[in-house]
């Protein structure tokens, strides 16, 4: 497994990573920074985490999508610090013998760290800012 949070996201090295001769499936999800949030346009974000809880949330979450998914490799990286609009934030990779299991665990995966992985964003807007939970 590879989990991380870093302040650059790598999608080589991710996709790199996920390279296994047993794996015909290799689901890659990339969350990025939009230009819009709750009505507003964008300009930055930035990420802070509590990175021993996340990377503990982090491995928990990869071991219940092991016991659920025939997975061959699995890889969760998630940026702290200022993000631009179109920069990658997170990278949910999931390498399986087949599509099904690929996508569905890295479905499962996003979903869940969102849900429980202690990390917060602040939205920096054309005329305010504002902290929030990264995860609705």
């Amino acid at each position: 497994m590879l989990i991380k949070i870093v302040e650059d996201v790598d999608l080589n090295e991710a996709y790199h990573y996920l390279q296994d001769p047993g794996a015909g499936g290799i689901d890659l999800f990339v969350g990025t920074v939009r230009d819009h949030a709750q009505g507003k346009q964008v300009v930055k974000l930035v990420f802070e985490a509590y990175a021993p809880m996340a990377l503990n949330e982090m491995q928990k979450l990869a071991g219940a999508a092991q016991q659920q998914w025939p997975i061959a490799k699995l890889v969760m990286v998630h940026a702290v610090g200022e993000k631009m609009v179109g920069e990658p934030v997170v990278i949910i990779g999931v390498a399986s013998a087949h599509r099904d299991a690929a996508f569905t665990a890295c479905r499962f995966l996003i979903d869940e760290l969102k849900k429980t992985v202690p990390i917060w964003k602040k939205e920096y807007y054309e005329d305010n800012s504002v902290w929030v939970n990264a995860h609705p």
